[in-house]
């Protein structure tokens, strides 16, 4: 990796009192935590400049940068520390820092900086690694934060944002299909897309957590083949979004960039109504997620009023094609959801 990082004292000690912590040659001090999940940990996080003249324009993150797109202006970013127990944990983490790598685009989150240390294990604590990620902070959140936030306002997003966020999704998810190989984000969800409100704008929305993504198209001979990657989509697709073929996979079969397509189906889904169109069935005595999915099984409910038009209705249904092959590619999505900007925008 050659990656260092230098200067770290105790991040537990850091994290408790305020204190800093350096990723490579850059120093920022923990505000606070933003969120957690699994063995990974994410911090609102502020970076500090040894040089507080007007030359310090140039130091920092900004000396890094050429491009200072995604740079903060306050200097406030989110960073993720991952704790890592196992070679196999390791791997994956960089793995994801590889494909996070890979891709810029203006709707997919960029990695800014990383690093990886190695630890000593104590009594206190099993790890022998830890991993931290540097990334721009949304405030706003995620759709999935914000569906909640809604959904207790009973407050739904208009037609004309509906649209426009999933049209951004769309944009982002296409620079990684059309990527030499295609790459699949694997774990399209409301829990991975940042949204930023905007006064008089349709919100920003970008695709986060690479964790998942792989090179997309495999051929799929033998029986053995297929178990393996069930197995892996259980741990690494959320299941409210897993396409069927990922659930149920033939021993002879071809698996491309199009199981990213069923889960943005279920997205758009998610942001006219907060969630999976399966979500129900994990309420119901008895019900059964993997059926419900495989037969597609969805049931609208109450939407705003007036309701969302039954083009949109239409428009997830096409999307959610129980048979990869007869799904649409993300470039018929993007000329599709295009026609329906034009034809619903305000």
């Amino acid at each position: 990796m050659g990656c260092t990082f230098s200067g770290l004292n105790a991040f537990y000690d850091a994290v408790n009192s305020g204190g800093d912590v350096w990723i490579n040659e850059n120093r920022f001090r923990i505000v606070r935590q933003l969120g957690e999940g699994g063995f990974a940990y994410v911090f609102l996080v502020k970076e500090l400049l040894a040089d507080t003249s007007s030359d310090a324009v140039q130091s920092g993150l900004r000396k890094k940068f050429k491009d200072s797109t995604h740079l903060s202006d306050d200097g406030s970013y989110a960073l993720k520390k991952v704790l890592i127990q196992t070679n196999e944990q390791l791997e994956l983490v960089k793995e994801e820092i590889r494909v996070s790598s890979l891709f810029s685009h203006p709707n997919l989150l960029p990695l800014l900086d990383h690093a990886i240390i190695a630890t000593k294990p104590t009594q206190e604590r099993s790890w022998n690694h830890e991993a931290y990620l540097l990334f721009p902070v949304h405030l706003d959140g995620t759709l999935l934060d914000n569906a909640k936030t809604m959904k207790a306002k009973k407050e739904f997003f208009s037609t004309s944002d509906v649209l426009q966020i999933f049209r951004q999704l769309c944009a982002g998810l296409k620079h990684m299909h059309n990527f030499d190989p295609p790459y699949a984000h694997n774990d399209i969800k409301p829990g991975n897309v940042l949204i930023t409100r905007r006064k008089g704008q349709p919100p920003l929305a970008i695709l986060m957590d690479f964790g998942s993504a792989r090179p997309a198209r495999r051929q799929i001979s033998s029986r053995s083949e297929a178990l393996q990657l069930q197995e892996w989509a259980s741990e690494h697709c959320s299941a409210p979004f897993r396409a069927p073929e990922l659930w149920d996979c033939a021993s002879h079969s071809d698996v491309d960039e199009r199981t990213d397509i069923w889960s943005l189906g279920c997205t758009l889904y998610a942001i006219m109504y907060g969630v999976s169109p399966f979500d129900y069935v994990l309420g119901e005595s008895g019900g059964s997620l993997q059926l419900a999915i495989v037969n597609v099984q969805i049931k609208w409910p109450a939407g705003p009023t007036p309701p969302y038009p039954e083009a949109l209705h239409q428009f997830v249904k096409w999307m959610l094609q129980p048979q990869a092959a007869v799904r649409p590619h993300i470039d018929d999505i993007v000329i599709h959801v295009d026609k329906l900007i034009s034809k619903f925008s305000n």
